[in-house]
């Protein structure tokens, strides 16, 4: 069967296309191994570069990480830098690199909480890798389902007042075409570690019929055997979108 996804039509299939997934677990390991909270999420960060490397060699087409979220501005001011400073570096190191790799990088959520030179840096990063097609790495920064839904609402009641759509005419289609990633696929896979269940404010609209994978490992420690254990996990789901396997047994 068919699943309209996004703007485009997806098959069921054993391989993901579009995995996202919740980095937790930084501040843990890096207690776990008496480094400061700055070390973990440098350690954290050192995990992507394998993770987008092996996530291709599996035919993964997109992976969307939560790097930072619209409540993490609440944490102490001296780790909102540190985390800032790492962000970056992290574009500076890595900008090339995706680009060599034929990785295209872009980002959502909101733009306006961050420095001018952050965000120049962000538009570099995507302008420099905008044409490459092997995979897409996405970067939620700032991000918040919640704020997602209302900035998608909220450009839908703006068409509305111009006269552009009638009220009548919202329906799920409409609303969708103005989230965050409209024009790929929604993830297939949402996966999270450190133990925590829940999703926390990511992707809220997009995860609707996301299979969720939670494991122990924390994320620094995340590596292609633990990646193959969520595939391996997805693999063996029965991805039914709210309807009847062949056995004719419905979902609850």
């Amino acid at each position: 069967m068919a699943v309209e996804n996004g703007s485009q039509t997806q098959e069921p299939s054993a391989v993901p296309r579009h995995v996202a997934i919740i980095m937790d677990g930084n501040s843990r390991w890096a207690k776990k191994h008496g480094l400061n909270t700055a070390g973990g999420h440098r350690a954290g960060v050192e995990v992507i570069r394998g993770l987008l490397e092996y996530t291709r060699e599996r035919g993964i087409e997109i992976v969307t990480l939560f790097a930072f979220s619209s409540e993490n501005w609440q944490r102490p001011s001296l780790e909102v830098q540190a985390l800032m400073k790492l962000f970056s570096t992290y574009l500076d190191k890595e900008t090339k690199q995706l680009n060599e790799d034929g990785v295209r990088l872009r980002f959502i959520g909101r733009r306006d909480r961050f420095s001018s030179s952050l965000r120049k840096q962000m538009d570099y990063s995507e302008q420099a890798t905008r044409f490459n097609r092997k995979s897409q790495l996405v970067l939620a920064v700032d991000y918040g389902g919640q704020w997602d839904i209302a900035n998608a609402t909220r450009q839908l009641a703006e068409k509305v007042a111009r006269g552009e759509m009638r009220s009548d005419e919202i329906d799920e289609a409409a609303l969708d075409s103005f989230m965050s990633l409209a024009d790929v696929p929604k993830p297939d896979l949402c996966i999270r570690t450190a133990n925590e269940q829940r999703i926390s404010n990511f992707l809220l609209w997009q995860l609707a019929y996301s299979e969720l994978y939670f494991c122990d490992c924390l994320w620094p420690d995340f590596n292609e055997a633990e990646m193959a254990k969520a595939l391996d996990a997805y693999a063996r789901r029965d991805r039914r979108y709210g309807s009847r396997d062949n056995d004719n047994h419905s979902d609850k």
